[in-house]
């Protein structure tokens, strides 16, 4: 029988776990050594292989299991580029600064740590408050957090603090403004007043070349190399939709005030999918397999209405109701719940919360985030956009390059409209330079404004206008508009585009809030429980001894469980084989096998548990054979329990 294991004998304690990571090695300030930059930082050992087990697994999950097709496109961006596609217009936070030292703060991240700060004061002076958590000095004085006073707030003012925080996205810079100024919001760290919100971009602006004769840009996303591709995408699918691509590589936001770890970081890892669509079709075929998956919505209509309520149906209920916009959208987000409950995400503390309208990104139509919770509260992990045909449009627009699909009609189309046609002889005459213009403005006319235009042309009083607005008459003589049959084989339209976009350091930095928990016999061990598919480390080997004997059966066992796949480490360390043991329970490690003088004889090692301490015993290779299934998820330690032994705490040497 497996021990039953209580993780929650003791709160949660994240200076506790931030301890663990930073003693641990998961990852560090970079540039300690200098001083550091805030919003930098360096993955160690451990960050580095959970991170790269995380991609590992993000890549099975979507680009193998999906057929993706996957990119690396380049990081630096020539600057039109990302005007085209509005970064250099929108893509911006409001900052504010303290009137008296000029520290700059998020405006959004200013109210809503404050007005927690107060509804947590309001709870504790009505004794509703758990008792505060006793923390390290030392780290709480590096640590910056708004300070809580403890007083009681009227009913109302609660009231109206919920209902701020709730539709808190959809304020926009005056809005923010204005509630510092009725709520009377301050620097939480000198208690001065702060100034008017300013947008601020948050790209990193560089050149490129020697003289700086190409302005560009690092990008803060890696969408943009999707749908520059897009047509060699397409030819490269045989010239068929749907398709998707996908890609892993690092992007770059110049946050205006990073304070919350991997949360909020100026440089990181995104996995993004531009999933391309008919527009008049949005279905998926797989959708029938994710529709009876039930999620947590809350719904932009709920949040307008100051409510953070969720509402608990299933995917297939969500699209039905047109909660969700459309079937892919609805897969996408069913997808990504089971990828981030299948690393270890606690379900529980998962929801998808819909953007209101002034936080929609300019590109999108609808867009569902998921967001975890933890200590900090609820954070966007991934965001799942439908960006409608905006990127390929404007692309196409700037270049003249078209990023359209042209599909054969297995019955052609029949239809009747206007058709202009210009004399050519008589516009280059009539128009000169303006030929070229006369020519667009007049191709790019609808139905209804070309049926003006001809009866405008009969009278003679036909005009257009320019770009900058100022009319040109146009005679009759070089413009003729009939209304013709149009027998249509083709059909050419720009795709929609669904994005699923992964913010890889946040997710990783929820695994460690969402695994980690203390023994209950001792509150100083500390354990990482991440699932064996994501743990940076598999299986321990810990040789009781370091003498000499031990060797040739140590390295047979690493050897044969590298060559099974198996990520393993030998500690032959001096330190007791509990300690060994308990500083890889900090690592996460789920799986340990020791050798001792029993093993040298009969061949047979133990199989320890992370989490239940549980041991079993059996042959070198019986051993290694259920540890290699347990890692690749084949098998649960129910099932190794009733394959191997259970270990009564000694082996007979005899």
């Amino acid at each position: 029988m497996t021990t039953v294991v209580n993780k929650t004998a003791h709160e949660f304690d994240k200076q506790r776990l931030e301890a663990l990571l930073s003693r641990r090695f998961f990852y560090a300030p970079a540039f300690e050594i200098y001083g550091g930059v805030a919003g930098l930082y360096d993955y160690g050992p451990p960050g580095s292989a959970l991170q790269a087990n995380i991609i590992n697994e993000w890549r099975r999950h979507f680009i193998i299991e999906e057929g993706m097709h996957e990119l690396d496109t380049t990081i630096m961006t020539p600057a039109p580029v990302f005007e085209t596609s509005g970064h250099v217009a929108r893509f911006a936070d409001w900052m504010v600064k303290d009137t008296k030292t000029g520290d700059v703060l998020r405006a959004d991240h200013l109210v809503k740590n404050v007005l927690e700060a107060r509804l947590k004061g309001d709870l504790e002076a009505r004794g509703q408050a758990a008792a505060p958590v006793k923390v390290d000095e030392k780290a709480k004085k590096k640590k910056k957090e708004v300070a809580t006073t403890v007083k009681q707030l009227p009913d109302e003012t609660v009231a109206e603090y919920e209902k701020i925080l709730a539709q808190l996205d959809n304020y926009s810079g005056p809005d923010l403004g204005q509630l510092c100024r009725t709520h009377d919001l301050r620097n939480p760290d000198t208690g001065n007043e702060v100034g008017e919100p300013q947008l601020f971009n948050l790209m990193f602006a560089s050149s490129i070349g020697p003289t700086g004769q190409h302005p560009g840009f690092l990008r803060p996303e890696t969408a943009q190399g999707h749908f520059l591709n897009f047509s060699r995408l397409l030819e490269f699918n045989n010239n068929r939709i749907p398709f998707a691509s996908a890609q892993i590589g690092r992007s770059f936001r110049n946050e205006i005030s990073p304070r919350a770890g991997l949360l909020r970081v100026r440089e990181f890892t995104m996995a993004e999918i531009e999933h391309f669509v008919d527009p008049l079709d949005k279905r998926h075929p797989r959708f029938k397999e994710v529709r009876d998956i039930k999620l947590g919505f809350l719904s932009a209509t709920v949040q307008a209405e100051g409510k953070t309520n969720l509402s608990f149906i299933t995917i297939g209920e969500a699209v039905d109701q047109q909660i969700v916009a459309n079937e892919t959208l609805g897969y996408f987000v069913a997808r990504i719940y089971l990828f981030l409950v299948k690393i270890g995400i606690d379900p529980k503390r998962l929801r998808f919360r819909q953007h209101m309208a002034n936080e929609m990104a300019h590109y999108a139509t609808d867009c569902w985030d998921a967001e975890i919770h933890n200590s900090t509260g609820w954070t966007e992990c991934v965001g799942c956009a439908d960006r409608a045909a905006y990127d390929l449009t404007v692309h196409s627009n700037r270049t003249g390059h078209p990023l359209v699909v042209r599909q054969a009609l297995s019955e052609p189309i029949i239809t009747e409209r206007e058709v202009p046609e210009f004399d050519k002889k008589a516009i280059g005459k009539t128009f000169g330079k303006d030929t070229g213009t006369v020519q667009k403005v007049v191709a790019e006319l609808c139905q209804e404004d070309l049926v003006a235009l001809k009866e405008a042309l009969a009278k003679d009083e036909a005009q257009i206008s320019r770009p900058d607005g100022s009319k040109i008459h146009i005679p009759s003589s070089v413009l003729k508009i009939e209304r013709k049959t149009i027998k249509q084989n083709i059909r050419e339209f720009t795709p929609n585009v669904i994005e699923p976009s992964f913010g890889l350091g946040r997710i990783l930095y929820m695994l460690l809030e969402h695994n980690y928990w203390s023994r209950a016999q001792d509150v100083e061990r500390g354990v990482l429980s991440f699932p064996p598919l994501v743990a940076p480390t598999k299986c321990l080997v810990v040789p009781l001894s370091a003498r000499e004997e031990f060797e040739p059966l140590t390295a047979e066992v690493s050897s044969k469980l590298r060559k099974a796949g198996v990520f393993s480490r030998v500690d032959d360390s001096s330190v007791s084989i509990g300690k060994r043991y308990a500083r890889n329970d900090e690592l996460g490690t789920p799986f340990g096998v020791t050798i001792d003088f029993a093993s040298l004889k009969n061949r047979t090692i133990t199989l320890r548990e992370r989490d239940t301490t549980d041991q079993l015993i059996g042959s070198v290779d019986e051993v290694i054979e259920v540890v290699t299934e347990l890692v690749l998820g084949s098998l649960t330690w129910e099932g190794a329990s009733k394959r191997l032994a259970k270990y009564e705490g000694v082996q007979d040497v005899e």
